[in-house]
């Protein structure tokens, strides 16, 4: 009970101190939902499809969970790494384990925050309508695929400096989102392109939440899942050699 109270305490300041900081909390917040209200609701209205509110609703929601995780461990480690404040915490008796679980439950409850506004501006602004166990498993595929942006953005954060770590996770950030088919449909794009997004986690991502509005690409979950999973070992590997090199992230 010790150990979880320290865990919870942890996960409580470290969420009150990322919403105290408008460079970070505004732009994961409102940035989402102010692209999908634009290209979902505004440029969507009266179009030919009406299947693409609900694209856009899985991918716009692929894309709000991504922020708050890799920005919050990339950007968010290493300027806490070079302040000092993770030298701090080594001379506490708090463990590494809820420092870790600190970050990913706070980007889990910016994550359900976008997530929620976006169902809500699809479902009452663009008309979305799906069964009431879509929006569920549609919220947990997204919520879930917090954990692989996790990963990446630790290892950005092990391996970057507080100078360039916003610059080196924007560099990520925006181009997998684009190149993964959350902004346009990955349909859209050149073959070259179309086979280059099997690389990146996000597409893999996308895939899973679209299949479960049924508009995915084909292509069965256990392989997306995997692919996830793989890539998420990879990060947390090359974050783990950053550490070491560095002396270790507490």
């Amino acid at each position: 009970m010790r150990r979880w109270r320290i865990w919870l305490l942890e996960a409580r300041y470290q969420f009150l101190g990322v919403l105290r900081e408008p460079m970070f909390a505004i732009p994961t917040l409102l940035f989402p939902l102010m692209f999908y209200l634009f290209f979902g609701v505004v440029m969507s209205g009266g179009g030919a499809s009406a299947a693409t509110p609900t694209y856009l609703l899985a991918t716009y929601g692929v894309f709000g969970v991504m922020g708050p995780a890799m920005f919050g461990f990339g950007a968010g480690l290493a300027l806490e790494r070079e302040s000092g404040v993770l030298l701090l915490k080594r001379t506490t008796p708090m463990p590494v384990s809820a420092y870790f679980f600190a970050k990913v439950a706070t980007a889990i409850a910016f994550g359900a925050v976008v997530v929620i506004g976006i169902f809500l501006v699809g479902a009452h602004g663009a008309g979305v309508a799906l069964y009431r166990w879509q929006w569920f498993a549609l919220a947990g595929v997204l919520l879930a695929g917090v954990i692989p942006y996790c990963a990446l953005g630790l290892a950005i954060g092990a391996w970057s400096t507080g100078r360039a770590d916003v610059a080196i996770t924007n560099l990520v950030f925006l181009p997998m989102a684009m190149l993964s088919g959350l902004w346009i449909p990955i349909t859209m794009f050149p073959g070259a392109m179309r086979t280059f997004a099997n690389l990146l986690p996000a597409y893999h991502h996308a895939q899973l939440a679209l299949k479960v509005v049924a508009l995915d690409g084909g292509g069965p979950a256990w392989m997306h899942l995997l692919v996830l999973g793989l890539e998420a070992l990879a990060c947390l590997a090359l974050a783990a050699f950053g550490f070491r090199r560095a002396g270790g992230p507490t």
